[in-house]
């Protein structure tokens, strides 16, 4: 079985019976496809360790939007590169070990936050009673509420069970996770759903004059809601759903959530993903530093 062979079955794999999303498959095709045109792969014995290293000089000179090319973007080279090795040994196809590929070190990440006194503005800046405040009042109020991703609340179906407090939501990897209702999410989804007009199968739909009513929102369309909620309360910072998915995160952690369990509202498959909202949980540092540290002096 040549490369191209093998590239097309590991498609095929991941997307049948890993059950990944059709833009996980396109950008592993795409990571592969350059790896192999650039090294000219024919074979899977083709991969070595010298050839996997001399990519990754070829990747870390490549122009970026600020120079090179990112480590972050190099790293998502080479865990398709890990996962197509790791399929081919599965078949008991002769490679290199996938272990031997080691991601880059990363920096830690910073987190796009807004204080609770802008969250507060931003949830208060759909003020009116029309179809379209009330639509975009209850995304907002949904968005905190559940931490969920633009691409799941997009996803949900206007025959949402309101009755009760969760609900279920299909996310990354097909995995469902429950997600909870506060009573003012539920109350602004209500009130939505009792001023809607149409008969459209989407929760949140496009009620714009002139484009076809009764349309799913795009992850796009919910983005340009929240950019101009946040224009309107007044912040000046970058906002979008993502960053209310961190304010959800760093809430509950803030009012005493273990990461644990935050990790699991998330719908992270590793903890060390949601790692990156400790620093909230090390805020007690500075209080403890102050009350025990040098108190003989």
């Amino acid at each position: 079985m040549d490369a191209e062979q093998a590239k097309r079955q590991f498609l095929e794999y991941i997307e049948i019976e890993r059950g990944r999303a059709v833009k996980t498959v396109e950008n592993y095709d795409h990571y592969l496809t350059r790896f192999f045109e650039q090294m000219k792969i024919r074979e899977p014995s083709d991969i070595t360790e010298d050839i996997v290293r001399d990519f990754r000089l070829w990747l870390n000179r490549q122009d970026g939007v600020e120079g090179s090319m990112k480590r972050r973007t190099q790293n998502y080279y080479l865990i398709a590169i890990r996962a197509f090795l790791k399929y081919l040994q599965k078949r008991g196809i002769k490679c290199i070990s996938p272990e031997k590929i080691e991601l880059a070190k990363l920096p830690e990440r910073s987190l796009d936050l807004i204080t609770t006194q802008e969250l507060s503005r931003l949830m208060r800046a759909a003020d009116d009673t029309d179809e379209k405040a009330l639509r975009d009042r209850a995304i907002l109020e949904l968005l905190f509420s559940t931490g969920l991703r633009v691409s799941e609340l997009c996803s949900l179906d206007a025959d949402l069970d309101l009755s009760k407090d969760e609900f279920s939501v299909r996310g990354k990897g097909e995995k469902v996770r429950v997600v909870f209702l506060s009573p003012s999410a539920k109350e602004a989804v209500k009130a939505y759903v009792q001023a809607r007009k149409d008969m459209g199968e989407a929760l949140f739909v496009n009620i714009a004059k002139g484009r076809e009513r009764g349309e799913r929102l795009t992850s796009r369309s919910i983005e340009r809601v929240i950019k101009y909620y946040a224009i309107k309360a007044g912040i000046t910072k970058k906002v979008t759903p993502h960053v209310l998915r961190h304010s959800f995160a760093t809430d509950l952690l803030s009012n005493g959530a273990d990461i644990r369990s935050v990790q699991q509202l998330l719908g992270h498959a590793s903890i060390n993903t949601t790692q990156i909202y400790t620093h909230v949980t090390d805020s007690h540092l500075h209080e403890i530093h102050k009350k025990y540290h040098s108190r003989s002096r």
